[in-house]
């Protein structure tokens, strides 16, 4: 039996390097990146070992509890393969002894579980003919997966017509979401035969005593290591909600001596129901490593992310400052020792850290004292109950109703929310603006003036003055590269919320600030100054 049956990098193309990605919560790991993680996991064992190699160690036990194609386990087989020949000399004993008593994993779908089978047995049963494990007694091996239902909760009970009874109602739950990952009953509630997307990782409220169920009792995992599902679709298709955050969590759980995943990088500063994981991430000290790609095709190629993509590894018995090294094209810098938690976000790069310091030296009111927060006026941004022509006591409206811009009219009277900001002067700015992980780049779109009377939809968010000639000078604050700079640290995907531009000062509002003028008073030397104008376009102010 040759060496090649246990690995396939001797082929060209490697198969895994060619499969597509299923979904936006199914992204396959190139094995490329995937030997970058073991790298780090191989140097942070040393370290902590005397120097001693894990893959030289036959008692280590490893698990990829969220397994696609099998790239982590297959590439550990791989490595195991090798480095245990002076342990147990018959590569087929070997072989056997990794695949039986090392790796472990739990397909997130019955197709990937097959696929990672496939990939760590060369069979589709791990006790098959052709299988290169011997001693299985079980098809699935230590790949094991089994569908997994969501556990529904909340929502409102009501009644409804019968389908097919006439003059009958049936009760029906609405509204009712699972108490583990969030999903949405009127999404993921699936007749057999579909994927309910139901991990079997986070559906449960004792990961030990479930890990017991699938691997035996006293089982305790090494290594965690893998790509868990990023999201799920929520709320009619308007919204993806994040879910590797419950992944990490329950993983932490288990108390590996190791833990590293790869995850999107957004969570460092956004995302919908991150903020107390942000908060825990930042300020675990056990966090070893941090490597972060700001753009995520560098981790994945061809998915499109804004935010970029990351890989931590977290060690259990290690408490210190983390070594964060940022990668963008191809150019890593670091890594660097640093406190995560110093601010409540992670800003990227070390450079912008001091001037950030610099900044906030000064004690200063957030420009965020006279910005709108998101739905000022109360209005989503497919808010469509306003018309065309005006009409007598009407305000403009601005919108943008099916990606077309516009300015409707709606009367006073109907604006319930904020009507105290109706007659302010404002300086808009679009909520939403990408760029895919450009540099340099305009962070935003061109802010514009809007005279008063006005109200607008969740497309906007607004500053807001008394005057016309303060609304000129905000402007201009606005489109300096100073401004744009500051709520970059804070705007890691497309979406710019009310709390991305915390950072930035509040102005006196009797000139047009100049970019001189701000380098001048934060006390910013040439190095940062040379910083910020090579990051930020420079804007000039007009229409769109």
């Amino acid at each position: 039996m040759s060496q090649a049956t246990f690995s396939l990098r001797g082929h060209n193309p490697d198969v895994l390097t060619c499969i597509a990605n299923l979904s936006n919560d199914e992204v396959f790991t190139p094995p490329e990146f995937a030997n970058r993680m073991l790298d780090t996991l191989e140097a942070a064992w040393a370290e902590s070992h005397r120097g001693a190699v894990i893959w030289e160690d036959p008692a280590v036990k490893f698990l990829d509890p969220f397994t696609k194609s099998g790239v982590f386990l297959r590439e550990i087989v791989s490595r195991l393969t090798t480095g245990l020949a002076g342990h147990i000399p018959d590569l087929a004993d070997r072989v056997d002894h990794i695949l039986t008593k090392q790796v472990y994993g739990i397909g997130i779908s019955e197709l990937t579980s097959l696929l990672a089978r496939r990939s760590l047995y060369c069979s589709k049963y791990a006790n098959g003919a052709h299988s290169v494990a011997k001693s299985f007694t079980i098809e699935h091996g230590n790949i094991w997966f089994e569908r997994t239902e969501h556990v529904w909760e909340g929502g409102t009970r009501r009644l409804q017509p019968h389908a097919t009874k006439t003059n009958e109602e049936v009760a029906v739950w609405v509204g009712r979401r699972c108490k583990y990952c969030g999903a949405s009953e009127g999404e993921y509630a699936r007749e057999a035969g579909l994927e309910t997307h139901a991990y079997a990782f986070i559906h449960t409220d004792d990961i030990k005593a479930r890990m017991a169920e699938l691997f035996g009792d006293n089982m305790q995992f090494d290594v965690i290591i893998g790509n868990p599902p990023y999201q799920l679709g929520s709320d009619g298709g308007t919204r993806d909600v994040p879910i590797y955050q419950h992944f990490v969590e329950q993983a932490k759980k288990l108390e590996p001596r190791f833990l590293t995943m790869v995850i999107p990088s957004r969570w460092m500063a956004t995302g919908l129901g991150l903020t107390e994981f942000r908060k825990t991430m930042l300020a675990d000290r056990r966090l070893h490593d941090l490597i972060d790609y700001e753009v995520m095709s560098e981790v994945f190629p061809g998915v499109d992310f804004e935010g970029g993509a990351c890989y931590f590894l977290w060690d259990r018995d290690y408490h210190g400052e983390t070594a964060y090294s940022n990668v963008r094209g191809g150019e890593v810098r670091g890594p660097n020792m640093r406190v995560l938690d110093e601010v409540d976000v992670l800003v990227r790069d070390q450079r912008a850290v001091e001037i950030l310091r610099k900044v906030r030296a000064e004690s200063f009111e957030s420009i965020t004292t006279i910005l709108s927060v998101d739905k000022e006026f109360g209005w989503t941004s497919n808010f469509a109950g306003f018309h065309s022509k005006e009409q007598a006591g009407d305000i403009p409206l601005r919108y943008n109703h099916q990606g077309k811009r516009g300015i409707g009219y709606i009367a006073r009277s109907e604006v319930t929310k904020s009507a105290h900001l109706i007659d302010k002067w404002k300086v808009m700015v679009s909520k939403a603006f990408g760029e895919r992980g450009a540099i340099p780049a305009r962070v935003l779109g061109k802010p514009f003036i809007v005279s008063s009377p006005s109200v607008c939809t969740q497309t906007y968010l607004f500053f807001y003055v008394d005057s016309a000639t303060e609304a000129e000078h905000l402007q201009a604050y606005l489109s300096t590269k100073f401004f744009r700079f500051l709520v970059s640290l804070r705007k890691i995907t497309q979406d710019a919320s009310r709390s991305t531009y915390t950072w930035v000062p509040m102005q006196t509002w009797d000139r047009d600030w100049t970019d001189a003028q701000l380098y001048e008073k934060y006390e910013l030397d040439q190095e940062q100054i040379d910083y910020i104008e090579s990051v930020i376009k420079p804007m000039e102010l007009g229409d769109e």
